[in-house]
Order: structure tokens, then C-alpha cells, then sequence
């Protein structure tokens, strides 16, 4: 699709920490230099940003696209009250409704969410004894088909459970060796009824292919601030410290702030990750508290045009302003910060750093024509430009190729 890496000098741009318009010069995918009137180089492409804000490329790390039902006409959500039900409507509208390939609509997906901004992605895969391995092995074959636009890094995520789900685990191993990056849970209490050995499995797992760990978390207050103490427990004793992530945690927001606040501590020392899509029907987690306390969050779209969501089309930008908004965030240095969770620290979380405008890091970058950061939150644009590694990949929200 796209040659893997580009140069480029980027003429009169905007970055959030001059006052003035800059040059951005990309060599072989890498920011090498910025400054006033930069000379370019020979057989190097010029853009000129006529003062627009350059920001680095969205970071998406929380998507399930074996689920989208992008590309696919209009499909009606069936009734569902809990998530077992949600669950059930799934499997019956992927099962009997769709009309294209698990492989087609992620692959759409993937799409959408390049042309409006984001450079990389986590998505979760559905590993249950019902599919198999066969979502993985379709969304594998969406990770070949756009390496050149988007990094895709994919969880083996136990949609049913692992205990309540006999067969599972082999599942779950046979995936990790085929090309998950790495393993999933899902509610340890409340979805597969015993914390400690749903939490065995997924260690036993993550040490043996040597993977990181992401559980969907969204068992509620006390019980949620148990598991949450059982995984940071876990995750010391286990030495997997910076390698974990819980998403959702919607306990940490349903809790008292004191009990909350203990929790955050453990989590600060266990260095796990918590990564929020600033869901609309349940409390999410206290960003400011996680960030005084050196937690790490990330942000994701989490369910895209779905069975389970009629909402969204992979818009990173726009679903910034809905974890900023849903967290009453509303000055600069708050907005600034929250910007920071859905680039910097999801590139950090995904391993694809160094990352931001500054020489040495990846020419991962957006053009949005708006003055600050904090300005870009607010109104979410559509890019102007979306650079990634060098080369110009999608302009005014349509692919360059496709």
C-alpha cells in the first residue's frame, strides 16, 4: 500500500510547544530536525502546513475489530440487558445478520481509523471455543494487510471466560503461538467466578509466551477493587510490573475517593495500566487521581459500530473529547494531559516509541487546523493531514490509497 518509511519537510508548522511556526524535517521515518527556514534536502517531498497544529499520531489501545460492523448496512441492536445478553446479541447478529467477513469489516475499521488519525492500535480478538482461533486468524490477516499504516498489536481475549468456557485455555495458548501479542481476561469474579484461578491461567500464559496482560475489568465497586488488588498481587509477584493493563476499571470511579485512592496506590506500584473509553453508562475511572499518582492511562474506542455499540467510526480525536468531557476536564493543563494519554503514553503502553514531535522520534504525526492542543480536544477536527512514518497516508479524512 504505502513504502514503509518516507521523508519529508514539513513547512510552517504550529507545535504546541513554540510560540512560533517551525520546519519539521522526517528522514527514513524519524523526526530529525526542527527549526526556522530548514533547508531541503534533495528528492525530499515539502508540505507546507500554513500554520496548523502538528501533533503526534492517535494511539487507539482498546478496539475489537473481529466485532465492527463497519461497511455493513445499518444493523439494528437487539435487546440486551447485562453482559451476558450483550454477549449472546453478538454472536447471533455476527452468526446470522452480517454480510461481509469478519476480515472485511475489520479491515474497514482499520481504515476509518487510519484517515481520521490513529498511527497505532491494540485490538482485542475473540478466542472462544464457539469461533476458534478463526477471528484471530482473519484480524492477522488485517495486521499484514495495513503494516504499513497502522501498527497493530492484538490481545487473545477469552470473550466467555476461561474457566466457564472448558477448552479456553488451549484456545487461548494455540493463539499466543500463532501471533496474539498478547493474553486477555475478563472478570475474574463476577464473569468466571474465582479470581485466583482465572488469574493463574492468565500469568501461567503471559510467562510461558512471554506477552503482556490486558483484562477487561467491569465487575463493580467492592468486587472490582478486590480483583484490582488480587491483579496488582499477582502482577509484583510475578515480576510483570509495566506489562499489564486493566480496561474499564469503572470500579475506581464507583468507589469512596479514600477507598479509591488505595487502590491507585497499589496500582502506581505495580506500574499496571488503566485504560478507559470514557464509557457513558457507568462512572469511569478519576483521571486526575491516576495521573497524580503516576499511573499510566491510555485511552480506546473500545466497541465500534457493533453489536454491543451503535456509536463511533474509530475517531480517536473525538473520543479524547468524550473521556475529557465525561471527566469534567476543562483547563489547558487538563486538556494537554488527556491529549498526552491517547499519544504519548498509548504509544509507551503499545512499545512503538519514541514518540512525539521532537527529533528522534517516529514521524507518526497529524496536521489539524485548529491554533492549540487544548483547542484540538475541544472541537476534535478531522485531520488535515495524517502522516505516518514519513509518508503522507490520509488527507481531510480520506486514505491517500487505499
Amino acid at each position: 500500500m504505502f513504502p514503509r518509511e518516507g521523508s519529508i519537510l514539513i513547512r510552517n508548522a504550529r507545535v504546541s510547544d513554540t510560540d512560533g511556526l517551525v520546519d519539521v524535517l522526517i528522514r527514513s521515518g524519524r523526526i530529525t530536525e526542527i527549526g526556522q527556514d530548514l533547508e531541503a534536502p534533495s528528492g525530499v517531498e515539502v508540505l507546507d502546513a500554513e500554520g496548523r497544529l502538528l501533533l503526534p499520531g492517535l494511539v487507539d489501545c482498546h478496539l475489537h475489530l473481529d466485532k465492527t460492523l463497519l461497511g455493513e448496512p445499518w444493523i439494528p441492536l437487539p435487546e440486551a440487558h447485562d453482559l451476558a445478553g450483550r454477549m449472546a446479541a453478538s454472536d447471533y447478529v455476527l452468526e446470522n445478520v452480517v454480510t461481509f467477513s469478519t476480515a472485511e469489516r475489520g479491515a474497514a475499521l482499520v481504515r476509518s481509523a487510519a484517515a481520521l488519525g490513529t498511527t497505532a492500535l491494540r485490538s482485542h480478538v475473540d478466542i472462544t471455543p464457539r469461533v476458534g482461533l478463526a477471528n484471530l486468524h482473519a484480524i492477522l490477516e488485517v495486521r499484514e494487510q495495513f503494516r504499513d499504516l497502522v501498527d497493530i498489536q492484538l490481545v487473545a481475549f477469552p470473550q466467555n471466560g476461561i474457566l466457564r468456557a472448558p477448552g479456553t485455555e488451549q484456545l487461548l495458548a494455540e493463539a499466543l503461538a500463532a501471533g496474539a501479542d498478547l493474553i486477555g481476561g475478563i472478570d475474574p469474579g463476577g464473569f468466571d467466578g474465582d479470581v485466583e484461578e482465572h488469574l493463574r491461567v492468565v500469568f501461567s500464559l503471559a510467562a510461558k509466551y512471554d506477552v503482556g496482560i490486558d483484562i477487561h475489568l467491569h465487575d463493580p465497586g467492592h468486587l472490582g477493587a478486590f480483583e484490582i488488588e488480587r491483579i496488582a498481587a499477582w502482577t509484583v509477584r510475578e515480576g510483570f510490573q509495566g506489562r499489564v493493563a486493566i480496561s474499564h476499571a469503572f470500579c475506581l470511579g464507583e468507589l469512596p475517593p479514600p477507598e479509591a485512592a488505595r487502590l491507585i496506590e497499589r496500582l502506581a506500584e505495580a506500574q499496571i495500566t488503566i485504560i478507559t473509553n470514557g464509557s457513558g453508562h457507568r462512572q469511569i475511572p478519576p483521571l486526575p487521581a491516576l495521573w497524580a499518582a503516576g499511573v499510566r492511562v491510555a485511552i480506546g474506542c473500545d466497541n465500534v459500530r457493533d453489536a454491543w455499540w451503535p456509536w463511533g467510526q474509530g475517531d480517536m480525536l473525538e473520543r479524547t473529547f468524550l473521556v475529557a468531557y465525561r471527566s469534567g476536564l476543562r483547563t489547558d493543563p487538563e486538556l494537554h494531559r488527556v491529549l498526552k494519554s491517547a499519544t504519548a503514553e498509548g504509544a509507551d503502553l503499545l512499545g512503538v516509541g519514541p514518540y512525539g514531535v521532537e527529533p528522534g522520534a517516529r514521524a507518526d504525526l497529524i496536521l489539524l487546523d485548529v491554533g492549540t492542543a487544548p483547542e484540538a480536544v475541544a472541537s476534535h477536527p478531522v485531520p488535515s493531514v495524517v502522516i505516518k512514518a514519513g509518508r503522507v497516508t490520509a488527507r481531510e479524512g480520506r486514505l491517500e490509497h487505499t
